[in-house]
């Protein structure tokens, strides 16, 4: 559905080929500063950004943003999402109180993963054709590192203190780690084959790898920089989330999310979907989890206490939201 060749491609081909839990101790009724009100929802074929209002899942903005936008993260404050534009070449920055683009800066050739520094604001964006990870200054957009990792990086995940970046090197099957500052290459894991999503722990003890090609998920011990698991999800898992010591997998293959226990690693429940499902992010406090599902056109919740789908939102064309998407 996609007019050029590097969509296409990494749409198709990817399609072929913590134990620390963010909870909180209030009930779910009350209000609580931290609780997202809004997700920011990229809709690849629709060229939009739908806002959706969580309290009820209703869409109450749709944002024009060009170049086929994929990738989406939020500033630490979340008056800014940026969303990379794959076939743009550019990543959008939108107001996200004026639910409007700001402005735009030129990201590389195939600008897809991006992360944000939860310390320091800065915007990591992974580039898929140059092969490359490069960094971004919050204040005026100014290239200031870069570095070579693997080839055709993907997913991007920055720990709690913006210590260390991880980047998911699909077509090298391997984790690079690099120093968040700096943009040194401290050191790699092999992972199974096709890594794709990656999302680090609240505690920056173990990152987790959505790998398309062998249909399961690697457990990284990242001080040690070594594989602590494998666990076996569905088909072409995607992306990851973290809620209630559980860890979430989108199944793009299977419409389902796979959920397995971050200590001992057991499947503990199978949820279906709708089809495609491709984002994934988790609250806060671990009380749900939300689900951008491609084909099916939604934005879906699921109770992270019940493992039930609680609700769903009726998004624009090709919801992907491949990042952090909740505000």
């Amino acid at each position: 559905m996609r007019s050029t060749k590097l969509a296409r491609f990494m749409r198709v081909d990817v399609a072929r080929m913590a134990v620390l839990a963010l909870a909180g101790g209030v009930c779910a009724g009350l209000a609580h500063a931290a609780d997202p009100v809004e997700a920011y929802v990229t809709s690849q074929n629709a060229d939009t950004v739908s806002v959706v209002r969580l309290a009820d899942l209703a869409v109450v903005a749709t944002i024009p943003v060009g170049g086929k936008p994929a990738g989406i993260a939020l500033a630490p404050d979340k008056r800014r999402a940026y969303i990379t534009s794959p076939e743009g070449k550019r990543v959008t920055v939108i107001d996200t109180a004026e639910r409007k683009v700001a402005t735009s800066f030129e990201a590389g050739s195939g600008p897809l993963g991006i992360a944000v520094n939860p310390a320091t604001g800065r915007i990591y964006v992974a580039d898929w054709y140059e092969h490359r990870v490069r960094a971004y200054e919050p204040s005026d957009f100014r290239l200031s590192g870069e570095a070579a990792v693997g080839r055709s990086p993907s997913g991007l995940a920055v720990t709690s203190d913006g210590a260390l970046l991880l980047s998911a090197d699909r077509d090298s099957n391997q984790v690079s780690i690099l120093d968040g500052a700096s943009l040194a290459v401290l050191g790699t894991v092999a992972v199974g084959e096709r890594p794709f999503g990656v999302t680090v722990s609240a505690d920056g003890r173990r990152a987790y790898t959505a790998n398309v090609g062998s249909n399961d998920v690697t457990v990284i011990d990242v001080a040690e920089r070594a594989v602590a698991g494998t666990v076996k999800v569905g088909r072409r898992p995607y992306a990851i989330a973290l809620a209630q010591d559980l860890v979430f997998v989108t199944d793009q293959y299977s419409s389902t999310v796979t959920v397995f226990d971050a200590v001992s690693l057991a499947v503990v429940k199978v949820i279906g979907v709708g089809e495609y499902p491709e984002g994934i992010s988790a609250d806060p406090r671990g009380q749900a989890v939300y689900i951008a599902c491609w084909s099916a056109n939604t934005l879906e919740r699921i109770d992270a206490r019940t493992l039930q789908v609680t609700g769903k939102a009726k998004v624009a064309d090709g919801p992907r939201s491949f990042g952090e998407f909740l505000r």
